[in-house]
């Protein structure tokens, strides 16, 4: 496309800064939290994440839409961030796998975007200030009436926004990994048992899914707000609470939930949100992150050992106020020393602040389902004792 048949289009950050540039995707106005993504690959499974709703997605990668779009590397059912910022745009893909490009996908589910800025110098910014709301327009090219309508929007802390991607109904998951992408055959072999598992939804991925489901996992999804005894219904060996948007904190009813379903002594398992619902549920405060963490090759690990993990969030856990009598710090993020991982002392309960099945990106943790899985053989195997 050229610049000269380019829709333009106005950024404002809630700081007053303004960037000028052009549109790709649907016109309209959005208004969410402004925060950035250095990942060099997985710009669709970025967009429909769940994770991200309620966020507007800096790709700090110069180039986004090279490979298309293709309807097997959606980690959801649609996009679910405000919009999305690039500096240029592929409006013309090249891989055997598209099935459409990124501007016509974004313009399908109405999403705006904007590009032919400088991208690194705004990462810079937001780092340095902070994750911020911002607004993208088409519509509204003027710079202080769109400041006005970012600085009306509700910051992010204390918002619950698990609700808007929860699933609205009970469904089963069963299927796992395909055959040409299973990274880790020996392992998945080695299952030779069927557990149920039920999944609290607070907007979880379809790759955890598929990874659950290769450890030989029947994978019962349920919606966020169900009740302890409902779940219990399933006689489930264990429990995974999955990752998803928002304040942990203001997710009441899956803390109470989580905190029921721990006197059970189930196993569980829960990835970033999951991790920080856990967190609360067993006494433990969260804060919310400068910047966040998001990309594919953030470091993680303890003793001896390192992780390169693929992150999303916002939020950490408070190490101050986890009660060390019981819960033990698993892994720490490398770059800044934030609670990566916790396990409880005495029950099979454990939790991590990213990514195993990491789709795209490193397989370093794909191990932890292995772990969760052997958790609920070492408790069936108990309970029939």
């Amino acid at each position: 496309m050229s610049l000269s048949d380019a829709t333009p289009a106005l950024l404002v950050l809630a700081d007053g800064s303004t960037y000028r540039g052009w549109s790709f995707g649907a016109t309209g106005t959005a208004i969410g939290e402004i925060v950035f993504n250095t990942g060099m690959t997985g710009y669709q499974e970025v967009l429909t994440d769940p994770s991200y709703c309620g966020q507007i997605v800096i790709f700090t990668y110069p180039e986004l839409g090279n490979t298309g779009i293709n309807s097997e590397d959606e980690e959801s059912t649609q996009p679910h961030v405000k919009g999305a910022i690039a500096r240029n745009i592929c409006y013309k893909p090249s891989n055997w796998r598209s099935t459409q490009s990124l501007p016509n996908y974004l313009q399908q589910h109405q999403i705006p975007g904007i590009f032919g800025i400088d991208t690194r110098a705004l990462t810079r910014k937001i780092r340095t200030l902070g994750a911020m709301n911002g607004g993208i327009s088409t519509t509204i090219l003027d710079e202080t009436e769109l400041l006005e309508m970012v600085q009306a929007a509700p910051n992010m802390t204390g918002l619950n926004l698990v609700k808007e991607v929860t699933t609205p109904t009970v469904y089963e998951w069963l299927e796992a990994t395909t055959p040409p992408w299973e990274f880790n055959p020996e392992a998945v072999t080695k299952i030779r048992e069927t557990f149920t598992v039920v999944a609290l939804d607070f907007g979880i991925k379809r790759n955890i899914l598929r990874r659950l489901a290769s450890y030989g996992c029947r994978v019962i999804v349920v919606p966020a707000d169900t009740q302890p005894e409902e779940i219990l219904k399933y006689n489930p060996d264990g429990i995974f609470l999955s990752n998803g948007p928002g304040d942990p904190a203001a997710v009441t009813e899956g803390i109470n939930t989580t905190r029921a379903l721990l006197e059970r002594q189930k196993p569980m398992f829960g990835i970033c949100m999951g991790h920080q619902i856990l967190g609360h549920a067993l006494g433990a405060e969260t804060f919310k992150l400068k910047f966040g963490h998001r990309g594919l090759n953030q470091p993680a690990g303890l003793q001896q050992r390192v992780e390169i993990t693929s992150q999303n969030h916002s939020f950490a856990l408070d190490p101050d106020s986890l009660p060390t009598a019981t819960v033990e710090v698993s892994h720490f993020n490398l770059n800044d020393l934030t609670v990566a991982g916790v396990r409880h002392k005495s029950l099979p309960v454990f939790s991590v602040q990213y990514h195993p099945e990491a789709s795209p990106g490193p397989h370093d943790a794909d191990y932890l389902f292995e772990q969760f899985v052997l958790k609920m053989q070492a408790s069936r195997q108990g309970t029939k004792a």
